[in-house]
């Protein structure tokens, strides 16, 4: 059942009118059982002094594009009812002249553009309306029977509205019906929601959790668990084996999906999803359409069913399932695009948003972590609405045509508008060694900056989770994510790698930056010494790129390796024959990829920096002391030292290599394989030849 929230003390702090809404709406969107993320509208009518200090009626209600369960009191509109409340009188009113209307009815031109449901809350004479998407009443709604049901646990207290697009028309139709009946409390809105109301906000906020709670009850006292979705068809494997076959599965899935652009993948498998994905009628139900019109944009009309008899031997199975699957998803989207567009229409990417798989549950794809992941969570609440409108009756959904109007809906698109411009690296996933470090995290910072997910894969897990904090704080949930991995350790490459596709569902970057350094003469370089070099510089790099490689091979949609080799890799250093025979190997390595990498559109660059003393485990390690006693200075010159023997007389930073990872990672270089870039102020002795 869903709780009642209301915090006496809370919202008696809300001292005015849009306060006490913003902590209602926000109460109602904080559970998604009661509201879609970015769906529902509240408002508030109230009195408020006008720039010439007039008293004016004023209606606040929701702004077009926020989230009930975060918006702030500057994401609501505030409209003068005198202006709007006349329009109940007309007939009809287009979407277009509707909302150049609104507009002009705005106290502050700066306000957002009113919700498209702004008539229906001005239209009803109560003080404070709630609209939203309650899963228990939209199963009731998506009922066949849903009307009937609505009598037995209503009574005569409801009005019902037949489908229509929100708007003019759907506005009159409620306010006509709540007028034409003294004892409604409520409207239920076919295959949409639910509009309650209340004098003061807590008590509309208190029938909206009532109403629902009365559906809820009912509902579930009709539940049969072992019936559910037509009973199991399919038991779940086990958490280990299912992740095992997501994490195989996944960069094939993001190649199919990323036709122009690319796509993030999230992997779902909660209880609910494994439920219904075993269902011996989930293929069935979920092809009848979207459970909530809300949910459209995100999710798509249907979802792809990917069936498949759960087998951890069979995933080369899986995977050609999948392929053939998607390729025929996108086909019958495009014919579902061409039965239904108008003019000037044009199709979103084809794929599909959501993929479920008996056994192993939920893929979603989207433009971002954060998109993939709402196209998730809008399909659970679509699971929810199922299980409820199938213990009902039948699930019903909306018209192929109407579904595609809704998807394609303009007042709609404009929410999309809001989003702001894909940056360079937006839906690209970039996997950084040494991702704690100067170079590796700056590299990080630098690459998110511009839209980039990225991995900070380091021994220092501790400090590659901080750097993942301090991004997620800045850029937004789950931009960055942090793995333990040794690069020497086979193994621990194989899981990063199969850790990071179940969480963004491949890679596109990889910036192979573990490093170490040790010093000593020729004759005293033991032989631990040099395994140790090679072990890290040089078969480190070998293993992090030759997974990358694999990965991005199964995904076929290019990728971009920038190995971070030194001067060293084209200078002989003195004292240091183990580190600059390694670095030398790093940056043929990169060459070798490079000339066999081209035909699958993978390139790999090197950039060569020197003397990175910033944010270095390195360099405040004993190399330090090691370079400085190999140059006969103190460790505390070697700053001053370095910069002097550039050309340019300049020391270099962690922000300069990432730069330069930055180019090569970027569209800029889509040209260029198989360079080198020094990064080192010029040094003469490493200039390359």
């Amino acid at each position: 059942m869903v709780q009642n929230l209301w915090d006496s003390s809370k919202s008696a702090a809300a001292n005015n009118g849009l306060e006490g809404l913003v902590y209602r709406s926000n109460l109602l969107g904080e559970d998604r059982r009661v509201c879609n993320w970015g769906g529902g509208n509240t408002s508030t009518k109230t009195t408020v002094q006008d720039f010439r200090g007039r008293d004016v009626e004023v209606m606040w209600v929701k702004g077009s594009g926020s989230d009930l369960a975060t918006m702030k009191a500057g994401n609501f509109t505030g409209l003068r009812l005198e202006d709007i409340v006349p329009l109940f009188e007309r007939d009809e009113m287009p979407d277009e002249e509707m909302v150049a209307y609104l507009t002009n009815c705005m106290i502050d031109a700066k306000h957002p553009r009113a919700s498209i449901e702004t008539l229906l809350h001005a239209f009803l004479p109560f003080k404070h309306v709630d609209h939203t998407h309650p899963d228990a009443i939209i199963s009731l709604c998506c009922a066949h029977n849903g009307k009937e049901i609505a009598r037995e646990i209503y009574g005569g207290r409801f009005v019902w509205v037949p489908y229509i697009r929100p708007g003019f028309t759907l506005s009159k139709m409620i306010a006509e019906g709540v007028l034409a009946n003294p004892d409604a409390e409520l409207v239920l809105m076919e295959k949409h929601g639910l509009v309650t109301w209340g004098d003061t906000p807590e008590a509309c906020y208190a029938k909206t959790i009532e109403i629902i709670n009365e559906a809820e009850s009912y509902i579930e006292s009709k539940v049969e668990e072992e019936n559910l979705f037509g009973g199991l068809k399919t038991e779940a494997l086990p958490e280990d084996e299912r992740r095992a076959v997501a994490a195989a599965v996944m960069p094939l899935i993001r190649g199919a999906v990323s036709d122009d652009k690319k796509m993030i993948l999230t992997f779902d498998d909660e209880a609910d999803v494994l439920r219904f994905v075993g269902g011996a009628n989930s293929a069935e139900l979920c092809s009848v359409g979207a459970a909530c019109p809300d949910h459209l944009v995100h999710t798509k009309v249907v979802p792809l069913f990917v069936p498949w008899t759960p087998d951890v031997n069979d995933i080369e199975g899986l995977k050609a399932k999948l392929k053939e699957a998607v390729a025929a998803y996108k086909g019958q989207y495009q014919a579902y695009f061409e039965r239904n567009k108008h003019e000037g229409d044009v199709m979103f990417e084809a794929a599909p948003r959501v993929i479920l798989i008996p056994g192993v549950g939920m893929i979603n794809t989207g433009k971002s972590w954060s998109n993939s992941k709402l196209s998730g969570a809008l399909y659970h609440r679509a699971i929810a609405v199922m299980r409820g409108a199938t213990a009902l009756g039948d699930f019903v959904s909306l018209s192929e045509n109407e579904s595609y109007n809704v998807e394609y809906w303009p007042l709609e698109l404009y929410k999309l508008s809001l989003a702001p411009a894909e940056a360079e690296f937006s839906r690209k996933v970039a996997f950084i060694t040494g991702g704690a470090g100067g170079i590796g995290s700056e590299t990080a910072r630098r690459l998110v900056s511009e839209g980039a997910h990225v991995v900070l894969a380091d021994l220092n897990l501790e400090g590659a989770q901080k750097v993942a904090d301090e991004i997620n704080g800045k850029f937004g949930e789950n931009r960055a994510f942090a793995v333990k991995m040794d690069v020497t350790s086979e193994e621990q490459v194989a899981a990063a790698y199969a850790d990071t596709s179940i969480f963004y569902g491949g890679v596109d970057i990889i910036v192979n930056n573990a490093g170490l350094a040790t010093s000593s003469p020729f004759a005293e370089t033991s032989l631990k010494e040099w395994n140790l070099n090679i072990a890290v510089l040089g078969t480190g790099y070998f293993l992090v790129a030759r997974e990358a490689f694999k990965l991005m091979k199964e995904q076929a949609i290019g990728g971009s390796m920038v190995f971070i080799g030194s001067k060293n890799s084209v200078y002989a250093g003195k004292s240091a024959s183990a580190y600059s025979s390694a670095k030398a190997l790093e940056a043929h390595l990169a060459r070798c990829i490079a000339a066999e990498g081209g035909e699958f559109g993978i390139r790999a660059n090197t950039i060569l920096p020197d003397a990175i003393l910033q944010g270095s485990a390195i360099w405040n390690s004993n190399w330090r002391n090691e370079r400085a006693a190999a140059y006969g200075i103190e460790p505390d010159q070697l700053e001053e030292y370095y910069r002097k023997r550039t050309t340019l007389l300049v020391n270099i930073y962690p922000s300069d290599i990432a730069e330069g990872v930055a180019f090569f990672a970027s569209s800029k270089s889509e040209k260029t394989t198989g360079c080198m870039l020094t990064i080192d102020g010029g040094v003469p002795a490493a200039f390359t030849r």
